[in-house]
């Protein structure tokens, strides 16, 4: 019952307790050496600071409607510039396709050999690295660029 009655009178406590707020003062030494402290002294200038928001911020801005007098493009424009976009991206992924297979069969190459100065493994592992990273990087540039293809209209 002791401690019911004690964990009580805390929690009572510290409900009643409001936000901390104290006042920032940049003080400046003799040499030029500048601090931040909350305590002020001769050489210290109190900071006015805006107060932070705790607020959450908004999941979307609301949209605006286009302003009247921007330049409008026709739908024929428009689907030629999508279908050149398109064939563009088409290009680029296959080149990335064959800059991929490139770049596996080099590590392959290099993953097939092995030195004599390679007795310790974590020295083959740093000779592929390179290898592998640039498999990653391939493999990445593909899956964005069927990503942009896929949000084409």
């Amino acid at each position: 019952m002791k401690h019911l009655a004690s964990h009580c009178s805390i929690f009572l406590l510290l409900m009643s307790v409001s936000v901390a707020q104290a006042d920032i003062y940049k003080c400046t030494d003799a040499d030029g050496h500048v601090t931040y402290s909350n305590v002020s002294t001769n050489k210290c200038k109190k900071l006015n600071l805006d107060p932070v928001n705790t607020a959450p911020a908004s999941k979307a801005a609301p949209r605006t409607p286009t302003p009247a007098a921007f330049p409008k493009v026709d739908d024929n424009t428009q689907r030629s510039r999508d279908t050149d976009r398109r064939r563009i991206l088409e290009s680029e992924l296959a080149a990335e396709q064959v800059n991929l297979e490139q770049a596996k069969k080099e590590l392959a190459e290099q993953e097939a050999v092995r030195s004599g100065d390679e007795k310790n493994f974590q020295k083959v592992l740093d000779r592929l690295q390179p290898y592998k990273d640039k498999v990653a990087l391939h493999e990445r540039n593909l899956e964005a660029i069927r990503k942009e293809i896929t949000n084409l209209r």
